[in-house]
């Protein structure tokens, strides 16, 4: 396999390629061996005519992995896909500037639209004139930006700033429409690897899909993945099944990481998707599986229920590590599950409930998230020790009161200086009680200046209070008056600053709860799956559908008839992921109120066989 990789790198000769790399694979070694012997034959080469290899990947401590395992060599471009899609756009700022123009243009257009068929006296009625007048600026300072910013791990809140979905916009528009971008980026990066290609931008990968069609036989696309491990929905769904005839399509089909056991339970698992089946590299080590199926329609103690699984498992196993309260890693259905469990759901419930909110809440990413974990954070918990650099250093850097600009302009630098230090004071003031909640945050902020509003949350922070709450539907055209980002943010901000420090630790991976999106790439020794519908309160994904304990919806039906992706096939890929972690043993907790059901649909299928149902 690695051989027919290396064969697609050839630089006089080169051809596309996309590789299943299954769970447990081993796919960074096999890149990282691959390019290494690239490199020893083609080096000089790559030197003289300037040009590299880029490799996109999912996370920055997956680009510094790879990277010191290439000896950090120049020829190879390790980054994140809004690293990589940045350094594509940034040399062209009037092209970008164009883009924006247009782009806000339309969006102006659609909230006059919006204002046009509202109900007068509403919020939204209220928000809408402000998101307008942001959106408005914004659009007559695009001449007076000299430069456009962005920092991909950043906040972007300056008005000469991008945002991340922005960076990744104007780089799929560009390369789809723009030929000269094409013929750069291929003379530029004559070979392009994508790591976990079917989680990164569909839009970017079609616009990849394009050039690569352009530029066939000159020019190498290599994608890395596994459409059965795909977890968010912004990724290509069909990824994989329509690969173009003239590509090669090589399979890493041996598991590195779990034991037997496991590896069969989960090729019996995507036995109906596709017939991508692995073999178990240590085929000498069993493992341990188990299914618990608890029934839920009485009463039950979970937490207690969950600690005697884990002792059962230190028996059946022989580990004592199950013991241990944090020698499994529990990995649940749904974030919302994580989100409960973790105290944090009344802040990433709301959020999490909208599509376009999804990507940026998971990663941090969004503006909103930023404001606080970036800027208030750090600031709050430097005046809690006392550290009077910290505060300064977080001063200096975020706040538009301490702007070079700002102190360019001013009478007296020394009294902007006392105004964000007495700016400062007063937000810390908030926590003298309780911890306080984040719109109090934000109302305080917004009246101080201290820091930048995001966009998406200046709406909110400059509302009067006592508007209408209700539902604003108009009798034009059944028009629905409501904003489902401002709305969702109006919740989510009722949170308190505590819950929202529980929901930063989870997304960093601090937490003892883990999902699918959470654990990409990682194993553990032992693992914990919990299923359980119930508690997960998501409809895109039923596990007692999946073990058909409740039947179809209409809805399902109609997607399965349509080809479309169903709450089944998103739960089948879930259960793959979370099983598949896995290294020596793994316990499956079902929570349902149909027992027998599930016990049945789980020995049919050959995923359990019945002694090792309890």
């Amino acid at each position: 396999m690695d051989e027919e990789i290396y064969t697609c790198l050839d630089l006089g000769q080169p051809k596309s390629f996309f590789l299943f790399a299954g769970a447990g694979s081993g796919k960074t070694r096999s890149l990282v061996e691959v390019l290494k012997r690239f490199r020893a034959n083609n080096i000089q080469r790559l030197r003289d005519s300037g040009r590299k290899v880029a490799v996109i990947t999912y996370t920055n401590a997956a680009c510094d992995e790879i990277q010191r395992r290439l000896d950090f060599d120049a020829i190879f471009t390790v980054s994140t896909i809004h690293s990589f899609a940045w350094e594509l756009i940034r040399p062209y700022q009037c092209d970008i500037r164009e883009w924006l123009r247009g782009h806000l243009k339309f969006e102006i257009a659609e909230l006059e639209e919006a204002q046009r068929k509202g109900r007068a006296g509403t919020k939204a009625a209220e928000d809408r004139p402000r998101q307008i007048a942001s959106k408005q600026a914004r659009l007559e300072a695009l001449d007076r930006i000299k430069k456009f910013s962005y920092n991909p791990n950043g906040d972007n809140t300056s008005r000469d700033s991008l945002n991340h979905a922005e960076v990744i916009n104007i780089t799929s528009d560009f390369l789809i429409s723009k030929p000269l971008m094409q013929k750069i980026m291929v003379q530029k990066f004559p070979i392009l690897l994508v790591d976990e290609s079917q989680d990164t931008k569909k839009e970017l990968v079609d616009a990849f899909f394009t050039v690569e069609a352009e530029f066939k036989g000159g020019f190498t696309l290599g994608l890395f993945g596994d459409t059965m491990q795909r977890i968010y929905s912004d990724g290509k769904t069909d990824l994989g099944r329509n690969i173009p005839d003239h590509w090669s399509k090589p399979a890493k089909i041996v598991n590195y990481r779990c034991p037997l056991r496991v590896v069969t339970l989960i090729n019996k698992i995507r036995s109906n998707v596709d017939d991508q089946m692995q073999e178990a590299a240590k085929k000498e080590q069993d493992g341990v599986v188990r299914l618990f199926i608890a029934d839920t329609s009485t009463f039950l103690d979970k937490t207690s229920f969950e600690a005697a699984v884990a002792s059962k498992m230190a028996v059946v196993s022989g580990d004592d590590g199950w013991n241990d309260v944090n020698g499994a890693k529990i990995l649940t259905l749904e974030h919302h599950m994580a989100a409960k469990r973790g105290g944090f759901g009344s802040f990433f419930d709301p959020l999490y409930a909208v599509d376009k909110l999804k990507t940026g809440l998971l990663d941090g990413k969004l503006p909103g998230v930023s404001l606080f974990a970036n800027q208030v954070l750090p600031l709050v918990k430097a005046m809690e020790t006392g550290d009077n650099f910290a505060v300064a250093r977080v001063v200096r850097k975020y706040s538009p009161l301490l702007a070079k600009e700002t102190l360019k302009t001013c009478k007296s630098a020394r009294a902007e200086m006392l105004k964000a230090n007495e700016a400062a004071k007063t937000l810390y003031s908030l926590w003298s009680a309780d911890s306080p909640s984040l719109i109090s945050i934000l109302k305080e902020l917004y009246r101080s200046g201290l820091f930048l509003i995001p966009d998406s949350l200046l709406p909110i922070a400059a509302r009067s209070d006592g508007l209408d709450e209700k539902e604003d539907v108009s009798t034009t055209e059944n028009y629905s008056d409501k904003d489902k980002v401002i709305d969702a943010w109006d919740e989510a901000l009722k949170t308190s600053f505590q819950e929202f420090e529980g929901y930063l630790q989870y997304i960093s991976e601090q937490s003892r709860f883990g999902t699918h999106q959470g654990i990409k790439g990682l194993q553990f020794p032992r693992v914990m799956v919990i299923l359980d519908d119930e508690e997960a309160r998501g409809f895109l994904f039923s596990y007692d559908k999946l073990f058909s304990a409740k039947d179809l919806t209409a809805s399902d039906k109609k997607n399965e008839a349509e080809g479309k992706e169903t709450s089944i096939e998103r739960t089948r890929r879930l259960f793959y992921v979370t099983c598949s972690r896995a290294e020596s043993s793994l316990a499956i907790i079902a929570y349902t109120k149909e027992p027998d059901k599930v016990k049945k649909h789980a020995i049919s299928q050959g995923w359990f066989a019945e002694d090792e149902i309890i």
